[in-house]
């Protein structure tokens, strides 16, 4: 098991330097096609998780930009605030709205998500953005370890609880959950609060994004009826604010070899831009292409029964907490 491992940090410390950084993009970039992104989003409702900064906010900006009415989820009003009135102002679009919700917190999800459902708007994209590598072990309100709370409890509330209006966009409704790279170093596993005595948040933050991978699978599966798109994507190793405060070391190696928040949001738009007949619902994206959920030889694979035993215990953190 240890040589395992350390076989697949290193599988993907090289993987990534080849593919991740800003070369990588540059490289897969010359076979995009232009006039795939020249799609425009009018009429189209969008939200938007963790949009003040980083990629969320790329993101936002990008369909405001192509004329969609974007609900961006954040945190910090202040924050909010200000990344709001710069992206009206970038893009000419009055209709980009901010909404305040602490993704930690379920409470706070449900109320969010019952006080928008309450208008009845369809919800053409969802975009679970929002998210955290915490390296101290910090327990929420809810009594939740905060990483799980935040990338994956929810991402699946928010998912779960917008279904209703995701069904009233479709056919062309759609889920692009933001992952990470660093889930090729983790297999599934129930272990949802990290139990081991030595916390590891860089550990459990990959285990986090293994999960959000094997969701989007199980929700294309389960709701494949429904006229939904579920797609989960990496954005390469970008030069965002979580980054340089998450990934300090990481952030000094690659200097000046980063992706741009703009080149770490182009697959998101990519996927909420592209006709639904064009992708496959539950995979995995790269740079506008399906890309493998596993390295060779990691051992990262993982038996149904885990997935169906983190499905009931997210069901009862969400649901049974009336």
């Amino acid at each position: 098991m240890f040589l395992q491992k350390g076989f697949r940090t290193a599988a993907f410390g090289l993987y990534g330097f080849l593919r991740f950084t800003k070369s990588g993009f540059e490289d897969n970039a010359k076979r995009f096609k232009a006039e795939d992104m020249e799609i425009q989003m009018t009429g189209k409702n969008c939200m938007v998780t963790g949009a003040n900064s980083g990629i969320g906010y790329a993101t936002a900006e990008g369909l405001a930009s192509r004329g969609a009415t974007v609900y961006m989820v954040c945190r910090n009003k202040e924050k909010g605030e200000a990344a709001l009135s710069e992206i009206k102002t970038k893009t000419g679009n009055p209709n980009v709205h901010l909404e305040i919700c602490d993704l930690s917190s379920t409470s706070e999800i449900k109320s969010f998500t019952s006080r928008f459902s309450s208008s009845e708007r369809p919800l053409h994209v969802l975009v679970n953005n929002a998210g955290l590598l915490e390296h101290h072990r910090v327990t929420t309100a809810d009594g939740l370890e905060l990483n799980f709370a935040v990338n994956v409890v929810a991402t699946y509330a928010m998912t779960q609880l917008f279904l209703p209006l995701l069904e009233q966009a479709a056919p062309d409704a759609r889920v692009i959950t933001v992952s990470s790279g660093g889930m090729y170093t983790q297999d599934l596993t129930d272990n949802l609060q990290f139990s081991e005595p030595k916390f590891d948040g860089t550990v459990q933050y990959a285990r986090n994004k293994r999960i959000q991978v094997a969701l989007t699978e199980k929700w294309a599966e389960l709701y494949s009826h429904k006229g939904i798109g579920f797609y989960s994507m990496h954005p390469g190793w970008s030069e965002t604010p979580g980054v340089a405060k998450s990934l300090p070391g990481l952030s000094k190696r690659l200097s000046g070899n980063l992706r741009t928040i703009e080149q770490g949001a182009d697959t998101i738009l990519w996927l909420a831009l592209q006709p639904k007949e064009k992708l496959t619902s539950g995979a995995f994206y790269f740079d506008r292409a399906e890309t493998t959920k596993h390295l060779p030889l990691s051992g990262t694979r993982h038996s149904p029964a885990v997935m169906d035993a983190i499905l009931k215990n997210l069901q009862a953190l969400i649901f049974s907490r009336e």
